[in-house]
């Protein structure tokens, strides 16, 4: 079992954590990735909340090997909050790149450059709009290394960060956000037909009780068991958190600095 949030509380609290943040470095405006999933749409909603329409920029950046569709209800999603919006096609910075330099490349490199390219956009368009960078990334991701290091989860703050999974698609419901775009199985669309749960080899909701359990209720692994949770699930969930330990860290020193 997962927390419970006040849904309606946890949405103020948030748009007025992005405001804040901002702020308080001397900004108004943020800038996201806007992929058509429900993770940047959720803090697409929840930026405009906390800064208006007028200074939310949303940057979709598709790539042809990703689906078509994903842009489509990236840009309705977009135009029904009222915020600014691009698309910049990222297919020519990675293809050019690979097809010079690593023509055999795994799909696996060839995502996490895509993920690398599309920050690096961000945070030069960051600059232009005099904003931050909002991540996308939601707990589940931050807690199993589910992203790219100095990808996706390079930003300059993470609004949606706290979150499981799970939650983000309840506080998705709670602020409208389209079924489309809730209801489309999760994944990082670098190939057609990837998913999340299928990389992770878990699915959400079990991935997110046991993550809660484990490290935020500190039960012990064995009472974990007990709950009824199959042991290959509760062993995937910690070799996740293990194995991504080094990208919640910042890249360290031999003595601290």
């Amino acid at each position: 079992m997962l927390r419970k949030i006040d849904l309606k509380e946890e949405r103020k609290r948030i748009a007025e954590y992005i405001s804040e943040y901002i702020r308080s470095a001397s900004k108004f405006s943020g800038v996201l990735g806007l992929s058509g999933g429900v993770d940047s749409a959720l803090v697409a909603a929840l930026a405009k909340e906390g800064l208006g329409g007028e200074n939310v920029y949303a940057v979709i950046m598709p790539h042809i090997a990703g689906d078509p569709e994903n842009v489509v209800d990236a840009v309705k999603l977009a135009e029904a909050l009222d915020i600014n919006y691009e698309i910049i096609d990222i297919t020519p910075y990675v293809d050019q790149y690979f097809w010079d330099n690593e023509p055999n490349a795994s799909k696996m490199r060839r995502g996490n450059f895509m993920a690398r390219i599309r920050m690096t956009i961000l945070f030069d368009l960051s600059v232009e709009y005099d904003a931050l960078v909002l991540g996308t990334s939601n707990r589940s991701e931050l807690l199993t290394g589910y992203s790219t290091q100095f990808g996706d989860n390079a930003c300059a703050f993470e609004p949606i960060g706290h979150l499981y999974k799970t939650e983000v698609y309840e506080l998705s419901k709670q602020m409208n956000i389209s079924k489309e775009i809730i209801e489309k199985i999760p994944t990082a669309d670098f190939w057609q037909g990837q998913t999340d749960e299928e990389e992770m080899k878990i699915g959400y909701k079990p991935l997110d009780e046991i993550l809660y359990l484990l490290y935020e209720k500190k039960i012990p692994l064995q009472e974990v068991l007990e709950k009824g949770y199959k042991q290959e699930e509760v062993e995937r969930v910690v070799q996740l958190y293990n194995g991504s330990a080094f990208k919640r860290k910042l890249p360290p020193t031999i003595e601290e600095i």
